[in-house]
């Protein structure tokens, strides 16, 4: 995984999300960005990587968007270290 891969993967969530209303409506107001910003920020990192926090958030829409799209459940997650306000690990 690296920073083209993961923006990719948010991009992929953003579709799945905007695909159901009701999903969409959902993030739109845990996450407090408006329809219209949400549009044109598709191109920002911070974003995409609450696209990915929202996934992760929700472990559900999570292992359903990972099954539609045939991806392990962890790439979002491994996805999420390469954006902007991952919290990084030290061991």
């Amino acid at each position: 995984m690296n920073n083209e891969q993961s923006e990719i993967l948010a991009l992929q969530a953003l579709t799945y999300l905007a695909g159901d209303e009701e999903k969409l409506g959902w993030m739109i107001t845990e996450t407090g960005i408006s329809p219209t910003d949400l549009a044109n920020s598709t191109d920002r990192q911070e974003v995409l990587a609450g696209v990915l926090d929202f996934l992760l958030g929700h472990e559900e829409i999570l292992v359903d968007f990972c099954q539609s799209e045939g991806l392990d459940p962890t790439s979002p997650a491994r996805a999420r270290q390469f954006l902007p306000g991952a919290v990084q690990e030290s061991y």
